[in-house]
């Protein structure tokens, strides 16, 4: 008897091990990170030598990088920026079509800006003696394949420039997050995001290999994910914290200028802002983004934000994969989340879970869980998909007055289904808790 008893303790405490370490095995990798002590947001992580440091460009760091500069190199990064002079391969748009009251041409345009999604041009104009570039006063729909006005006045900013294209130069608009150096030494040192915007200036490594440059992924979580946010969230000036927008009348700026990796980026940029349950120009009630470029005000808000998860656990930083043309389905979101762990999902199958087969689109983790809720423009179809990572309800969607395609469920059932129905699937299921009814 005390025999048969041992043997059963003994197969419990295995189970129990076993499932232990199957959740650890999962986490371990991360440990480190997610048990990192935070430095706080207003510490300069930036080593001391390169505080006096200077940009040198990509075509130094390829010298002894060729690995993660070809990585790079094959990414949209370094293609935000591009001279079609001297490829004109870059140039997307048909400008046959090109509307008559256009303001440019394309033997004008000395850059392009984008070419994904949208692509705008770039046209020479010195404003104040500075050496600068205005915008086009149209822009080319990649989505869509037409031409549409574009007015970057009309942003945040409208109240600090002429509402003409011709009187707002891109170093205030664009070129701080497109042209690396341009940020913080207002110099266009590489055209598009190239080395240094993420590791910052480089001349002191280059003469002396020892001398640290700043690397995000050995900071906390926090400080981690700024190299990402300084671009990729939404932004004001941070001059409008305690002055008024006549006060930088023709100096606002869409970056946050003076900003270098491992600098703290809460002094130099001022979040866009979002408050829960009321609706901007730029988020839906419920904080989902409605534009692109916002992955950063979503990220940070959402559960993995809050917990320790960073950008480059999902994203490679050199080559940005996943994208969407190049993603490994459920395979990421599966490295770390196991049916019945601890961090979920906490059914023993897909179809279990998501209450649809298992090759169907409705088992697909991003169409749930990331929804597509954003514009490339306001005249694109809907293709950014959220970073908040919560699941969105039905009554959710109608509570905070999105539109129901925004709505994962409501995307594939639109045809079959209303959202009230879908609703009451999901509470029929036991999906929906106290906070989501």
């Amino acid at each position: 008897m005390k025999k048969s008893l041992y043997y059963i303790m003994a197969s419990i405490v295995s189970i129990v091990l076993y499932l232990a370490y199957i959740n650890a095995a999962k986490i371990y990798p991360f440990y480190t990170q997610l048990t990192q002590e935070h430095v706080g947001v207003t510490i300069d992580l930036q080593g001391g030598a390169q505080k006096e440091a200077h940009f040198v460009g990509a075509s130094k760091c390829v010298e002894c990088h060729d690995e993660k500069h070809d990585a790079w190199h094959s990414s949209r990064h370094p293609k935000m920026i591009q001279d079609p002079q001297k490829d004109p391969s870059v140039v997307v748009a048909d400008f046959s079509i090109l509307p008559g009251d256009a303001d440019f041409s394309l033997k004008d345009a000395i850059y392009t800006v984008g070419g994904k999604f949208k692509q705008r041009y770039m046209m020479r104009k010195d404003i104040n003696g500075s050496d600068d570039y205005i915008l086009g006063n149209y822009q080319w729909n990649v989505q869509t394949k037409k031409w549409q006005s574009f007015k970057p006045w009309q942003y945040w900013y409208k109240d600090a420039y002429p509402h003409d294209n011709a009187k707002l130069p891109t170093s205030r608009a664009c070129d701080g997050c497109h042209f690396t150096g341009f940020m913080s030494k207002e110099q266009r040192v590489d055209e598009g995001i190239a080395c240094e915007s993420c590791h910052g200036p480089a001349s002191k490594h280059v003469e002396e290999p020892d001398s640290k440059l700043y690397k995000a992924s050995l900071s906390d979580p926090v400080r981690q994910n700024e190299v990402c946010l300084q671009c990729h969230m939404r932004n004001r000036d941070k001059r409008l914290e305690d002055q008024n927008m006549s006060a930088i009348y023709g100096d606002a700026r869409d970056y946050p200028h003076g900003y270098e990796a491992g600098r703290p980026l809460s002094e130099y940029k001022m979040v866009a802002p979002f408050v829960m349950g009321h609706e901007t120009k730029e988020f839906y009630g419920n904080g989902a983004a409605k534009k692109n470029r916002t992955q950063g005000n979503e990220f940070v808000h959402s559960m993995k934000g809050k917990h320790g998860i960073t950008c480059i656990n999902c994203h490679d930083p050199h080559t940005l994969e996943p994208t969407a043309e190049k993603n490994s389905g459920n395979d990421l979101c599966m490295k770390c989340h196991t049916f019945g762990s601890i961090i979920g999902p906490h059914q023993d199958s897909l179809q279990a879970h998501t209450r649809h087969k298992k090759e169907s689109k409705g088992s697909l983790c991003v169409e749930c869980h990331m929804p597509k809720v954003g514009r490339h423009t306001g005249k694109s179809p809907l293709t950014v998909r959220t970073h908040l990572f919560g699941f969105t309800t039905p009554a959710e969607t109608i509570k905070y007055g999105m539109p129901y395609e925004t709505n994962a469920c409501y995307t594939c059932h639109k045809e079959d289904r209303d959202m009230k129905t879908l609703q009451a699937d999901l509470e029929s299921w036991g999906m929906v808790s106290w906070d989501k009814r």
